[in-house]
């Protein structure tokens, strides 16, 4: 089995994408800042060089921080990633993403967008896999609106997935050869923002107020139209987000 560094491994994705790795089988590095093992920092390119001296494989699961510091990390970070896993041999490199980033107008999608391009541009065999929202995302934004008992009620379109499940299916990219494509994996139902806030709340017992969110612009336009939702992804998740609630009591 290949031996393969998963930078962000300490992360939502990162750690699935790792646990299940080492499920199969392979010898997995789990690269973070935080890391006791294979600390490095995408932002300067510390340790970098160090941890992927003799892996075969490198899956990029980091996030960036949602500020002006996330091109840092991602762009800046995926390039001296890229240099890195290019001077110690590694065959394939594994970019983790989001499904809608192009049709969506937001800073962040644009900065992956350019991380994306990072991987392509680069001289390593590669693979994207881009998922829908993490049931765990959503529902920190749903919990923490419910602390203060209300809900968001906005009509945006989502697909939520589990991280879980994302995570299997990049392990299993990561240990196939490259494609050289973006594949996608995505959550069994679509619902909007309203919709899930309401699945929560049955699931919780917790009664919270529905609050009117207003999605103006182009924004709201393709929150609205489903922009982060995929009809026809390459792997269908099969947990819901109620199911997954469940399984959190």
């Amino acid at each position: 089995m290949p031996t393969v560094a998963v930078a962000g491994g300490t992360g939502t994705l990162g750690r699935e994408v790792a646990t299940a790795l080492e499920a199969r089988g392979a010898d997995v590095r789990r690269l973070s800042r935080s890391s006791p093992t294979h600390p490095i920092d995408l932002a300067t390119g510390a340790g970098l060089r160090e941890a992927l001296d003799g892996c075969d494989v490198v899956v990029d699961a980091s996030n960036g921080p949602p500020s002006a510091k996330a091109r840092t990390v991602l762009v800046d970070g995926g390039h001296r990633l890229s240099e890195a896993a290019k001077a110690v041999g590694v065959s394939h490199h594994v970019c983790a993403s989001i499904v809608g980033i192009e049709d969506t107008p937001m800073a962040y999608y644009r900065v992956k967008l350019e991380q994306e391009g990072v991987v392509k541009g680069g001289v390593i065999p590669w693979t994207i896999v881009r998922a829908t929202q993490f049931h765990e995302l959503l529902d920190g934004l749903l919990s923490g609106a419910a602390r203060w008992r209300v809900a968001p009620a906005a009509s945006a379109r989502l697909q939520p997935v589990a991280a879980a499940e994302v995570g299997s299916y990049v392990a299993d990219v990561a240990l196939g050869s490259p494609s050289g494509r973006t594949q996608t994996i995505a959550g069994p139902d679509v619902h909007t923002l309203r919709e899930l806030a309401a699945i929560r709340g049955r699931v919780t017992g917790k009664s919270t107020l529905p609050v009117p969110v207003p999605l103006p612009g182009k924004l709201g336009r393709a929150l609205r139209a489903g922009a982060l939702t995929n009809a026809t992804p390459d792997v269908r998740g099969q947990i819901t987000y109620e199911a997954w609630l469940g399984r959190q009591a």
